[in-house]
């Protein structure tokens, strides 16, 4: 069934790190070799052994609207003719930076660059350089890209690795990075009681890196009031969350305005492409404008742009969001009503097009919660999975995507690929 990917896997192992470009590619959490994948179009993906799986990874997002969709596909073509990168502004760049900024009140300004790494690093930069202190808490479990800085009580890649942070970061890159304890408020104002050089919180509204975590009551709404109080900023990690729940922010709908917001994957359609954005008082310390350094010879990539503008301007017309709440309800009817059948212990977490079940009989709403997700289960359920052509995420602790391009049909497979792996579980 995956005789070719075996065999790729072992050629990539010659001159690539683990035969992978990104850790949790290699199937660690879930145990065997990764598979390869060929080509895409609309809600599946094919790997290079002619399997066709319904995808529920969509390159962890930015696929909202199906892979290789009519409009963008014109549409860098057409870029593709005139050039891939030229170092210098093109048009693309201001109607994309518009499209954005529209979708988000509290942003006037962005600036793009290639990557949700860039666009986390910049924003915190940006954070400091605006209110001149050093400091910033986040929370454990939130991931916000492979910095130094932040690469500490992250989810996602190390939790799966079981990583308790990373070498190679020093012990003065993480010196003023602060741990909270998500959806818990009083862990933060712990940190401003001994400190008074924070500059501010980063966080992901809608947590994907520890499995979907959704704030709970009015977590959110209190944490931006308090920091209010300190002179701090909230920093909105949307590179996940960014147009999956609304034609704009998750923070939106839950009833909060970040001072910065970081966003990547979907604005790019696929493209490498991130962006952080804010207020104009906070974004006029960007250079040119200000102090705040920040650059990028690819940033703004031309391809990128028309990938981003395409997907956007689709989506808008698709205005998918009603859809993604009926389909994931129903996905997660299936999934919980399964459970029940085999008798196995699951709850599943949801929130517009991002879904997680985990292997739990308790609720999940941090980090510590999430791991008492039993692992094993996870995996054997992950390959059932993929036997009956559904990808997954290979790994317990990331979101499942849905993208518009879903059908009936899709969903009805998808159930009977769900029974089958709930009694595997069962049989472990």
């Amino acid at each position: 069934m995956f005789k070719k990917s075996q065999k790729l896997y072992e050629q990539g192992l010659v001159n690539l790190v683990g035969a992978v470009n990104s850790p949790v590619r290699a199937f660690s959490s879930v145990g065997g070799n990764p598979l390869f994948i060929k080509k895409a179009k609309g809600s599946k993906i094919t790997d290079v052994d002619g399997n066709e799986y319904i995808d529920l990874v969509l390159s962890y997002g930015p696929m909202i609207i199906g892979h290789r969709h009519k409009q963008v596909q014109r549409a860098v073509v057409k870029a593709l003719k005139n050039g891939y990168s030229f170092g210098a502004s093109t048009e693309n760049e201001i109607i994309l930076a518009k499209i954005v900024c529209d979708a988000f009140p509290e942003m006037d300004k962005v600036r793009f660059v290639n990557s949700g790494t860039e666009a986390v690093i910049s924003g915190v930069r940006l954070a400091r350089a605006f209110t001149g202190k050093d400091k910033i808490i986040k929370f454990a479990g939130c991931y916000h890209g492979h910095q130094d800085s932040l690469l500490v009580a992250a989810g996602s890649g190390l939790a799966t690795l079981s990583l308790p942070g990373s070498k190679g970061v020093p012990e003065g890159a993480v010196k003023n990075t602060l741990i909270a304890e998500y959806n818990n408020l009083e862990s933060v104002k712990k940190h401003f009681d001994e400190h008074n050089d924070i500059a501010g919180v980063i966080i992901e509204p809608i947590c994907g890196n520890m499995g979907v975590v959704i704030p709970q009551k009015s977590f959110l709404k209190e944490l931006k009031d308090y920091l209010e109080t300190k002179n701090a900023l909230l920093i909105a990690d949307e590179v996940m969350t960014g147009f999956r729940s609304k034609f704009g922010g998750a923070q939106e709908l839950l009833g909060v305005t970040a001072d910065i917001t970081c966003l990547g994957k979907v604005i790019g359609g696929g493209f490498p492409v991130g962006a952080y954005g804010a207020r104009n008082e906070i974004m006029e310390e960007v250079a040119p404008l200000g102090g705040m350094y920040q650059a990028g010879t690819l940033s703004g990539n031309p391809i990128a742009m028309a990938g981003g503008i395409s997907t956007l301007t689709e989506l808008q017309n698709q205005d998918p969001y009603k859809k993604f709440n009926i389909i994931g309800n129903t996905i997660e009817t299936i999934l919980l009503e399964a459970a029940k059948k085999y008798s196995v212990d699951l709850v599943v977490n949801r929130f517009g097009s991002m879904m997680n079940p985990f292997f739990t009989n308790s609720q999940v709403t941090n980090f510590k919660e999430a791991q008492t997700s039993d692992i094993k289960k996870f995996a054997v359920f992950f390959w059932e999975m993929i036997k009956n052509g559904v990808f997954l995420p290979p790994s317990q602790f990331e979101a499942w995507f849905l993208s518009s391009a879903l059908t009936v049909r899709d969903i009805k497979k998808l159930a009977i690929a769900v029974d089958k792996a709930m009694m595997a579980v069962s049989e472990m």
